[in-house]
This record gives structure tokens, sequence and C-alpha cells, in this order.
């Protein structure tokens, strides 16, 4: 399988930071986006970065800036839908979505994606933890999938795009209903998908930097 494009998802509206772009908040004398795109440049052919707004703001990047095509803020899948639109521009096949705000993802993350989706039809697969005990009740067969952190066919963009347009938000609820699967990455000592939403986060982020 040929290296994917990457789309690095920062579409949201941060309401649990107090709104702006937790993309550019600073981590260790770097942004955020920066840490994102280091790890990210690796592992796949080309990036792009899903955000709305003014794209000005991230021109220190060098990142093309796609925006949601769906309107009023639907959630992680319309940013997966223009990584998927640009794809298809670009005659890529595949798209891995990783977000803004995750600085300590796998540095295997595509590797690993890309062989789990060996025998897919289309290649669908999310990245997953096991969960603790306490929140495995809540996730399927003890894991905690992590919907961000995706390989996605550019064949299903169109199945995405009427999925979204009637209302669909859900991720699981769109990768299940097409044979999508899961691999599952150590969440230990550092859960690698330890995200920024607060600023007690980021300051937790600060301390494992």
């Amino acid at each position: 399988m040929s290296a994917p494009l990457g789309v690095i998802l920062a579409g949201g509206q941060a309401t649990r930071m107090g709104g702006g772009d937790k993309a550019l908040l600073m981590l260790g004398g770097q942004t955020l986006l920066a840490r994102v795109t280091a790890r990210l440049a690796p592992q796949v052919a080309d990036m792009a970065l899903n955000a709305n707004g003014d794209p000005a703001r991230f021109a220190g990047h060098d990142l093309p800036v796609l925006p949601d095509t769906i309107p009023g803020f639907p959630g992680p899948l319309a940013g997966v839908l223009a990584g998927l639109d640009w794809a298809a521009d670009q005659g890529a096949e595949t798209v891995v979505s990783v977000a803004a705000d995750t600085p300590f993802f796998p540095d295997d993350l595509v590797a690993r994606l890309q062989e789990a989706a060996q025998g897919q039809a289309h290649p669908l697969v999310l990245a997953a933890t096991e969960g603790a005990a306490e929140t495995r009740s809540r996730a399927r067969s003890g894991l905690i999938r992590h919907p961000t952190f995706g390989l996605w066919p550019v064949a299903l963009r169109e199945d995405l795009r009427a999925a979204l347009h009637e209302g669909l938000r859900k991720v699981v609820l769109w990768t299940e209903a097409h044979g999508g699967r899961e691999v599952v990455f150590p969440s230990g000592p550092v859960d690698p998908f330890f995200n920024v939403n607060t600023p007690e986060d980021l300051a937790r982020a600060e301390a494992l930097a």
C-alpha cells in the first residue's frame, strides 16, 4: 500500500479552551501544530490542515488549509471529507487523519493502520487503546476508539458526503457501516492519544514534553 496523504484536523471550536485555535497554542517552545506536523511528516506523502476561518493565521506552517464543506461545524467527519476531496485532486487513494491537539501520537501510526487494513476492499481503520476497567463498559470489547486518528478511503468520499448531509455526526456509526476495523496501540506509560482540551491539559502536556 502506497503512502497516504495526511490531514491534520483543526476545524473544531475549542470551547473548553475558551475558543481560538488550539493548534496554535505553545508547548515547549513550539505550537501544537508544529509538533503534530513534525510527527506526521515522515509517515505520509504530503499533508494538509483542516481548519475554518481565515487561513492566513496558519501561514507560518506552510500547509494547504482545507475548510469544511459541510456548514455548522459538524465534527471531525467533515474534516475527513475535506481531506478526502483534497486527496482525490492529488490522485491519492487514502488519507490518514490526526488531531491537531494531540502532540504525542505514535511514530508508527500510519504503518500500523495500513497493516490492519490488509484485505479490506476499502481501507478504513481507526486507532484504539485498551480502556481502563471503569471505562470498558462504555467501549466496545474494552477498546477506546480515537475517531480523529484513522485511515480513510478516497473511494468512499461521496458516501461520506451524503451521510453528513443527512445529519450523521458520529464517526463510528459510519465506519462500522462500512466494515471499519480498529488497531490497538499501547496506552502507557503515557497515553499516545492524550489531547489538549483544557488549560489543565496544556499544563500536563508541558510536563510530558
